[in-house]
């Protein structure tokens, strides 16, 4: 498996995502609990403002990252205004072989 870096950036909906974090919390607990999700939790805003998060997810290729993070709540909600999914090597830490 390769490990990849995600990351989302929120769309300015704030009340929305709070709405609906419970649902893509235990989304993600489940990815976690089946060894997809390594890793999770919001970033520090961007100097503009703009909220998101870093997710960090072992899967077979960046398409199947994406076909797994499609059915996050947050996702489906439309909570999610631009995903960037790039392969990561980790050379120190608790991923690597």
């Amino acid at each position: 498996m390769t490990v990849y870096a995600v990351r989302y950036t929120y769309d300015a909906r704030s009340n929305r995502r709070d709405e609906v974090r419970p649902e893509h919390r235990a989304f993600l607990a489940e990815l976690h609990a089946a060894g997809t999700l390594l890793a999770s939790g919001p970033l520090g805003d961007a100097d503009d403002g703009t909220p998101g998060a870093l997710l960090i997810v072992a899967a077979a290729s960046a398409e199947a990252v994406a076909a797994v993070l499609d059915a996050d709540p947050f996702a489906r909600e439309g909570l999610v205004a631009a995903r960037e999914v790039r392969a990561w090597t980790q050379v120190y830490g608790p991923w690597t072989d």
